[in-house]
């Protein structure tokens, strides 16, 4: 395993997506990491990524007849995929040593350049039977085991760099407050080398490190009880002197967010409400925002990216140049996006037995199911609805997502969805994915018509399922909130609700009557979303601002 020491970025996540075979994701955070390792990797940028290995991932969702979502674990053979690490290294937590390897995977850039990302592992024979499930389980077990997870991640995490020869990292990249800790391995560092800790080792350790918060509730950033934290990482200067605490502690807790806030050189939110959002959060703090975006060659549809290929050469190098979809016809638009659309409904049908039909206008959503994103809104009033689709056209729903297996209100919602989207009938058809995952998000996010999202404002941090759909010619019918705010021209790249949700029936009755009535109107939009859209909210603009405002 040849290794580029050279490399300056350490881009640190509790999670990312690699690929289908690798369920090291739940959701749009480990996404958008793999989405920047990809971006990176293109642009050449000297970075590496770590993560933890997630033996059994997040978990693998089943939904009976009822609508009840049942939980087993994603497990998969790590030895089939990656290419295991010989170097070792041990955290100490609760007073044991905890051994860890590193298997590495090799994500390929546009040119022959790769980011190389290392997943830690703790199935170690030298470790006890609890220490080797320290790495099983994605955002599993209780705040003891989570917190031993963000020291392995953290603590481990550069303790691996270090052990495999990466000595000239300049920047340490904390993709949310999972990763913060591993600002007090970088500070032990320098009291080992000076023999204590002063107020410039906390500078030299600022100086290095970049965050990107994406929680945008306080309930969503990670804190721990004082004598947890000092119970699973030992003593520290940190934790004992007085001085030091207002680095992290807050009403004896160990806050995650505010090690993160307090040890960074620069800090960002994921758009520009969100950016606002955060300094009211945290008043005193620079918080900058870089939107984010998404991998462009990753999340085009195989028929969009034949187009791209032929209409647009190198988009892939610049993804800027798909503003230049406004010069291809409409009707190539639509064709492109009819062979996605018979993709996905051969899929749904396949899975599901639902019978959609390609000509029919069809609505997707998919995403976590928790109160905020209200998934039921568009069942607000059934009435309404097969009104809309009596009148204008038949109505396709397909929904996909998970709910967090602690989150019994979003398990609820799964249950009311299925129940009522089955109890609509025709000419509404409806169909529930489960297991939503990298393969089906691909089909969906290209092949329906409209892409729907509901935020309670503001609560939707960024979200970056839409800007999938809008690289697919697939407009939005959303809430402003997030990225949407950015990205929303009203008519032209898709359409706006209301923060409480009371025009959605109005806007997809004219949407749907563009659809039916007025094809060469909403292939406008659709190539509007492309035009506007894709062209912007990219991971590789993304990355070029991180470079300018937090790397070099």
């Amino acid at each position: 395993m040849t290794i580029d020491r050279a490399r300056r970025i350490a881009y640190f996540s509790m999670e990312i997506a690699l690929d289908e075979a690798i369920p090291t994701y739940s959701g749009g955070l480990g996404i958008l990491a793999g989405d920047t390792v990809r971006a990176a990797a293109d642009l050449r940028l000297p970075m590496i990524a770590m993560s933890l290995i997630h033996r059994k991932g997040y978990f693998h969702q089943r939904v009976d007849e009822a609508g009840v979502q049942s939980e087993a674990a994603a497990e998969w053979e790590a030895g089939a995929l990656l290419e295991p690490g010989s170097e070792r290294v041990s955290v100490t937590l609760e007073g044991r040593e905890v051994q860890l390897r590193a298997w590495r995977y090799d994500v390929p850039g546009t040119g022959g350049y790769s980011v190389p990302v290392y997943l830690l592992d703790a199935d170690l024979e030298e470790n006890d039977a609890n220490a080797r499930t320290l790495t099983d389980q994605l955002y599993g077990g209780d705040a003891r085991y989570r917190l031993c997870q963000e020291a392995i991640l953290g603590i481990g995490g550069v303790r691996m760099l270090r052990a495999m020869g990466y000595s000239r990292l300049e920047r340490f990249h904390m993709n949310e407050g999972h990763a913060s800790l591993l600002t007090l391995e970088l500070l032990d560092e320098r009291i080992h080398r000076n023999g204590r800790l002063t107020s410039k080792d906390i500078d030299s350790v600022r100086r290095r490190c970049v965050f990107t918060t994406h929680t945008p509730v306080a309930a969503g950033h990670d804190q721990f009880p004082l004598d947890m934290a000092t119970s699973i990482l030992g003593p520290r200067p940190l934790f004992e002197r007085e001085e030091f605490r207002k680095f992290f502690c807050c009403d004896g807790t160990l806050n995650m967010t505010f090690i993160a806030l307090n040890l960074s050189r620069y800090v960002n939110g994921v758009a520009k409400k969100h950016g606002e959002i955060s300094r009211s959060m945290f008043p005193g703090y620079a918080i900058d925002s870089v939107t984010n975006g998404i991998h462009c060659p990753t999340w085009a549809s195989p028929p969009f990216r034949s187009l791209f290929d032929e209409q647009i050469p190198g988009w892939k190098e610049d993804n800027f140049a798909l503003r230049n979809i406004v010069k291809v016809p409409t009707e190539e638009i639509w064709n492109a996006h009819k062979k996605a659309k018979r993709s996905l409904l051969a899929h749904v049908n396949q899975a599901t037995g639902a019978g959609m039909d390609i000509e029919h206008f069809t609505i997707g959503f998919a995403r976590r199911f928790t109160a905020y994103k209200r998934p039921d809104l568009l069942f607000r009033d059934v009435d309404r609805l097969r009104a809309i689709a009596g009148e204008v056209g038949p109505i396709q729903i397909l929904y996909a997502g998970k709910a967090h297996p602690r989150d019994g209100g979003g398990k609820d919602l799964i249950r009311k969805v299925i129940q009522t989207g089955r109890g609509l009938g025709p000419p509404i058809g409806f169909a529930y994915l489960q297991n939503y995952d990298l393969e089906s998000a691909r089909l969906l996010v290209a092949g329906v018509d409209l892409w729907l999202n509901t935020p309670q404002p503001p609560l939707e941090a960024s979200g970056t399922s839409g800007m999938k759909a809008a690289l697919n010619g697939v407009p939005s019918l959303s809430v402003l909130d997030g990225w949407w705010i950015e990205g929303h021209v009203e008519g032209v790249t898709g359409w706006a609700l209301d923060p409480g949700g009371d025009t959605l029936y109005d806007r997809l009755r004219e949407i749907a009557g563009l659809y039916y009535g007025d094809r060469p109107r909403f292939t406008q939009v659709m190539r509007g979303a492309v035009a506007h859209n894709a062209s912007f909210f990219n991971t590789q603009r993304m990355l070029q601002q991180y470079v300018l405002r937090a790397y070099f």
